[in-house]
């Protein structure tokens, strides 16, 4: 391995483990523990690597403080869900990217999670739509086997025919992957809330609609939504064991 080469796996390293850091430091410690995991993951790589012992004594003294650090947060966050009060908070600012539903939601999402609840009143438009597609295909590609997706929306009186529409053909798809969709519509429903039956809860103060437009079909982050513009919102997480019951 070239020097060049092992210096690009501890920058990687480096950055990983200062982002898992800066999330702990902001309570956000379901995101810090994806990052604490990744980043020692990279640094073991590094060790392996490594022929110099007196280097490899300095990895192996960094790789035991941030095991011993990511030991600590599944504890307290355990101890915390077992209490029924863990309450973590992300907020989305104007203009900001890395935030695709694989991010916000993939801290939360286990082998147990096999039954998602979708409340939002504004499930109806095209892009809106295909914001609800992009979520189903995110839990589609999860390590977990979702096999029913609820979907409660309120009903497009403009264009009813486009969002029945689509919404039938979402659910055909759906079920060739072995997923029910269970769709109702309401005319009162008002807040936002994403439940999984594994425990979590996730309200979003603009639903799954927080992403801008973008400038063209052909402008980056038209395709992938880590590289789409947000707007302005705050992410409330929540963790119960009693998710089917609220």
């Amino acid at each position: 391995m070239t020097q060049n080469h092992l210096s690009g796996m501890e920058a990687s390293a480096v950055s990983v483990l200062k982002r898992a850091v800066e999330l702990d430091q902001s309570e956000r410690f379901q995101e810090s523990l994806i990052c604490y995991q990744e980043g020692i993951q990279l640094l073991m790589d590094v060790l392996k690597a490594v022929k110099d012992e007196s280097k490899r004594g300095h990895y192996r003294e960094k790789i035991k403080g941030y095991m011993d650090r990511a030991e600590q947060i599944k504890v307290h966050v355990n101890q915390m869900k077992e209490d029924g009060k863990y309450h973590e908070q992300i907020r989305i600012s104007e203009d900001a990217t890395s935030y695709s539903y694989e991010v916000l939601f993939k801290p939360y999402i286990s082998s147990a999670l096999t039954e998602v609840w979708v409340e939002d009143p504004y499930i109806r438009h095209t892009h809106q739509l295909y914001n609800f597609l992009r979520f189903c295909e995110m839990l589609l590609k999860a390590p977990c086997k979702v096999n029913k997706i609820h979907l409660l929306t309120s009903q497009d009186e403009a264009d009813s025919g486009q969002q029945s529409g689509a919404l039938a053909e979402l659910k055909e798809s759906l079920s060739a992957h072995g997923v029910t969709l269970d769709l109702q519509y309401s005319s009162t429903i008002h807040d936002r809330e994403i439940r999984f039956n594994n425990g979590w809860i996730i309200k979003i103060g603009r639903g799954l609609d927080y992403f801008k437009r973008p400038k063209g079909r052909f402008s980056v982050g038209y395709c992938d939504y880590d590289l789409r513009q947000c707007q302005e919102t705050t992410v409330d997480i929540f963790h119960t064991k009693h998710t089917k019951t609220l």
